[in-house]
């Protein structure tokens, strides 16, 4: 007897460490995602021990853990509390734990950090063969001519007024106008969402996205604690009567989205649901952000939403990094003038001048007549390539769920019972960066579904790959 309780309490040593760690780490997770701020009173022992269904002496063991290692501090007959000095706010704690190879990081990090030799079909931008190299040092000779100002001083808050007149006119052709004082440079895409975010959000503040939609908009919107929904995109936009219902719902304060070519399914919004859904944000107060980084990838314009609307209640952003650079960072954000005015202050506050050199090379390349001629260049190779990938795909059992009309990318479905994130990690293994589609998904619903760039899915051997990991799969599933 005496040995079969000794053999019982060492048995059981390491479930109790297992859930003893499980309760520091929900608490150390509700600390860095700010739901318990500093000097914020935990959870009764009693209560969270319910909340998790552990005992109150494991929970107990933890509370006096985390004391010990400063994250928590205890009051004498009052409680367990937060300490003062709180961990920093962690992007990736504060949303719901999901497996690494479908998280939207993990999707950054292998595109960016990987050897130069892999072959990266999950990425998002051009391969550099592919764009103007020629022209770029041209502008980069023009900018090591100029003289010590631009070399030396800070740009303006609106930045160089010389490419907003340029964008201005380059938006006409898509029939939006603004005028320069109504464009802000930025320094990229993303820095225009962020900085629209800071604006024109405050913690809590409901959020919608496609479904799916461009990963990284999750990622921002979890850094600002924004609450996230989304809706289901078809081939013509958001699926209409969805959207209405979730925006009558929710009442979010701002829908983010591609327009012209949508990320990740390439899909074109058509002018009905254009004017549909500027309705439906007029009657319920919702500011739409029209994200349009793809624009010179069209053969022919898209409607855009920021036309239809007149910059009123949709606001327009674009950057450079995909026809290009992505290594000069510069973006823009075209707004009603009210805004664009207190975007300034607030880019002061954050950034103090715009990135002058940036923003003059870019520029000098737009403005260099060899520009139209590439891009035009591009649209025909993408095109070629779109075809050319989607054929092997198909080939495959990879099945596209359009035929885009332009752009990079190809949203696709693998076969019956194929989950996209185990395609992806045994990719990996043999040098292939993949992008799952569950990565781009708030809701989840896209395990058996891949993004490719087409741009970046030429060589055979990703094709060879690809197939021996479907048939491994397949092979292990019968086994």
């Amino acid at each position: 007897m005496v040995r079969k309780a000794i053999q019982m309490t060492t048995d059981e040593v390491p479930a109790r460490t297992t859930r003893v760690a499980m309760v520091m780490a929900t608490v150390r997770q509700r600390i860095a995602s700010r739901s318990l701020a500093a000097g914020a009173k935990l959870p009764s022992v009693r209560g969270l021990a319910a909340g998790l269904k552990v005992s109150t002496s494991t929970v107990v063991d933890a509370y006096q853990r985390l004391v010990a290692e400063g994250v928590v501090h205890a009051r004498p007959g009052s409680g367990f509390y937060v300490a003062n000095q709180v961990a920093p706010f962690s992007v990736a704690e504060s949303g719901p734990k999901l497996d690494r190879d479908v998280d939207p990081f993990w999707v950054s990090r292998q595109s960016l950090e990987t050897a130069g030799d892999a072959l990266k079909p999950g990425c998002g931008w051009l391969p550099a063969s592919w764009l103007p190299e020629e022209g770029m040092r041209r502008g980069l000779r023009a900018l090591s001519r100029a003289g010590a100002t631009s070399l030396a001083d800070y740009g303006s808050p609106l930045g160089l007024a010389s490419l907003r007149q340029l964008i201005a006119r380059r938006l006409a052709d898509r029939a939006l106008e603004a005028s320069p004082d109504q464009i802000m440079l930025t320094e990229s895409g993303t820095q225009a969402i962020d900085l629209l975010c800071r604006f024109l959000l405050e913690p809590g503040d409901t959020v919608l996205v496609d479904d799916p939609c461009y990963f990284n908009f999750h990622a921002l919107l979890r850094a600002h604690r924004a609450k996230i929904v989304s809706v289901p995109y078809t081939p013509i936009g958001p699926d209409l009567e969805i959207f209405a219902q979730v925006v009558a719902t929710e009442r979010p304060r701002l829908y983010i989205t591609n327009s012209a070519i949508h990320n990740p399914t390439g899909a074109t919004l058509s002018p009905v649901t254009a004017h549909r859904v500027l309705k439906i944000a007029e009657q319920f107060g919702v500011t739409i952000i029209e994200d349009d980084i793809f624009a010179d990838f069209e053969f022919t314009s898209a409607p855009r939403l920021a036309a239809f609307d007149g910059l009123d209640r949709v606001i327009h952003i674009g950057s450079f990094s995909k026809t290009l650079s992505a290594a000069a960072r510069c973006g823009f954000i075209a707004a009603k003038p009210e805004w664009i005015e207190g975007l300034t202050d607030l880019k002061i506050a954050t950034s103090f001048g715009g990135g002058r050199l940036s923003a003059e090379f870019v520029f000098n390349v737009l403005s260099d007549g060899s520009y139209r001629k590439h891009v035009d260049t591009l649209r025909t190779k993408l095109a070629h390539a779109m075809l050319d990938v989607s054929s092997r795909l198909k080939a495959i059992g990879i099945k596209p769920w359009l035929e885009p009309q332009a752009g990079l990318f190809l949203w696709c479905r693998l076969p019956e019972g194929i989950d996209a994130a185990e395609v992806a990690r045994l990719a990996l293994k043999k040098g292939l960066v993949m992008a799952p589609g569950n990565a781009f998904s708030l809701s989840q619903t896209a395990t058996d579904y891949m993004r490719f760039n087409v741009s970046q899915t030429l060589e055979p051997r990703i094709f060879d790959i690809l197939s021996d990991t479907l048939t491994s799969i397949h092979q292990q599933k019968r086994a």
